[in-house]
């Protein structure tokens, strides 16, 4: 692959998925740092990744898989270091409080419990929410995960189950 057809593949996949990108760093972090250290670890393996698209699966789908199992590492690799040193304050971007005030915030709100649930679900389970909100098929979810179409139905029930339950808990303050 030449460098032109990498940088127009790359930038084509970028326009296309970029917002799929950030859904995935935001589910697998708990900080807008971490958060961005992640989003630029998935392009840099996107990018890195790239010559080795053989594109028996649509370039999507094939980010998709890049971007997870990017996460998972990052995840993995972020808890061993997490366990040995702990920040002394966590510092998170300030909210835009946006036009609509009261209901922006509620969304955002909404969206906030949405995502600490979802951080909550065993990682596997986590990837497949991610891939059903952003409105993938059972069969392009089971070419980005590597299991049958009938596997992610199951499997799918079970996450949302066990995140309806999470976000039950969290509504009555438990955790």
């Amino acid at each position: 692959m030449g460098a032109e057809d990498r940088e127009s593949l790359f930038t084509r996949w970028l326009d296309g998925h970029g917002g799929a990108v950030l859904k995935v760093a935001r589910a697998y972090t708990l900080t807008a740092e971490d958060r961005r250290d992640l989003v630029q670890e998935i392009l840099l393996r996107v990018w890195t990744s790239l010559p080795g698209y053989r594109g028996e699966a649509g370039l999507s789908t094939w980010s998709y898989r890049v971007a997870l199992n990017t996460a998972l590492d990052w995840h993995g690799k972020e808890k061993r270091r997490r366990g040995r040193q702990r920040p002394i304050i966590e510092v998170e971007d300030p909210p835009d409080p946006g036009p609509d005030g009261p209901r922006q915030a509620a969304r955002r709100e909404l969206v906030e419990r949405l995502y600490a649930a979802i951080r909550r679900l065993p990682p596997a389970d986590a990837a497949l929410v991610l891939l059903y909100l952003d409105d993938l098929s059972y069969r392009e979810m089971a070419e980005v995960l590597g299991i049958s179409e009938s596997n992610v139905g199951v499997k799918l029930n079970r996450a949302r189950k066990a995140l309806g339950e999470l976000l039950k808990e969290d509504s009555h303050g438990h955790k």
